[in-house]
């Protein structure tokens, strides 16, 4: 590999992390539209993915701890989004599915994702794209390993 001009990397590392809150913002803009918020209408996604799911598993998904999971998931259950219920032969586990009312909202925050996805790749080459990917995912490898003195 060769060296990169660190002037580079800290502008390449801004930009990330600046593109990635306008995102979200972005992206919050259009949900709340719909009576949703960021958190919810990723807890939508990921359910329309796959469901039901123990709710520690949603909380791994989401990269969230389990108390905020449950309050998040409070709030959408009083919203009628989602029903817990009793996983069979453990009592204490929960699984987590969409109700009708939140699989309609779920598709709509499908169809904005899928707008706001092209909009931003709008003016993007394939090629760049997929460059583009390779660098997130590599960054991403790096991100997942553990940090140098954490212990592991």
């Amino acid at each position: 590999m060769t060296s990169i001009d660190p002037d580079l990397k800290a502008d390449f590392a801004e930009t990330l992390v600046k593109n990635g809150r306008k995102l979200r913002t972005r992206f919050n803009a259009e949900v709340v539209r719909h009576g949703l918020t960021y958190p919810r209408a990723r807890v939508l996604a990921v359910l329309a993915e796959r469901q039901p799911l123990r709710q520690t598993e949603l909380a791994a998904d989401l990269e969230l701890e389990g108390p905020t999971v449950v309050r998040l998931l409070d709030g959408m259950e009083a919203l009628g989004l989602i029903v817990r219920r009793a996983v069979p032969g453990d009592r204490r586990a929960k699984h987590v599915e969409l109700t009708e009312h939140g699989s309609r909202q779920a598709e709509v925050v499908a169809a904005i994702s899928a707008r706001l996805r092209d909009t931003i790749l709008s003016t993007c080459e394939a090629a760049d794209v997929q460059t583009a990917l390779k660098v997130l995912r590599n960054i991403a490898s790096v991100l997942d390993a553990p940090a140098e003195g954490d212990g592991a």
